[in-house]
């Protein structure tokens, strides 16, 4: 459920930025923001499936090595958009108010997040009709457990409340709070506050109320 779970907000995520840079009413920041969270995280997401993930399927089913190779090809193609989307200019340098891209900046940005949602969504129709069986069929609870543990510890810190936000877009209220409950006290205690942050952080994103 958390693979599911994670590949619709990567789904959603990436078709947003790319209406959102074809927004102009989109602050500069507001895009850096959420362009940054998907660059961390898809990179993130991929290298711990070729890392560890895929290991563990291989060793109880090596006959899906040649699958699970040909989706480690497909996250270095997507490594080559998500270079070419993080080295967009969104500095301000450009702005022609300090606070919006001018007409370029945003051209540049779109096309770029246009060929990473592309990948991410041709991408994801290949490797879950592998994916998902196998994790079924060849991952224990107890392997999953320790992955997913592995996977959020070492999960970049750049605004995770946007992570909190688009799950509960995907997921039900049950399916969100299986995934949060073995959250550490201190940090659950802050969800409403991050809830809140992502809600309004994704209402700008999507020129509501501007």
């Amino acid at each position: 459920m958390e693979t599911r779970l994670t590949h619709e907000t990567h789904r959603l995520a990436t078709g947003l930025l790319v209406g959102a840079a074809g927004r102009p009413s989109v602050p500069r920041q507001a895009l850096a923001q959420l362009r940054d969270f998907l660059v961390v995280n898809l990179r993130h997401h991929h290298e711990t499936e070729d890392e560890w993930l895929w290991p563990l399927i291989l060793t109880a089913a090596p006959d899906v090595k040649r699958a699970l190779d040909d989706l480690s090809e497909e996250h270095e193609r997507l490594d080559l958009a998500l270079d070419r989307l993080a080295g967009i200019g969104l500095t301000g340098a450009k702005d022609h108010d300090g606070d919006h891209l001018n007409e370029d900046d945003r051209h540049a940005l779109r096309e770029a997040a246009v060929a990473v949602r592309d990948s991410v969504r041709d991408h994801l129709d290949h490797e879950e009709p592998v994916l998902f069986p196998a994790l079924r069929e060849h991952i224990t609870p107890a392997q999953w457990a320790e992955f997913a543990q592995r996977v959020i510890a070492t999960t970049p810190p750049v605004a995770g409340h946007l992570m909190i936000g688009l799950l509960d877009e995907v997921g039900t209220p049950a399916e969100v709070e299986s995934i949060f409950v073995n959250m550490p006290p201190p940090m659950k205690s802050l969800l409403p506050a991050l809830r809140d942050q992502a809600a309004a952080d994704l209402r700008v994103l999507r020129g509501i109320g501007s």
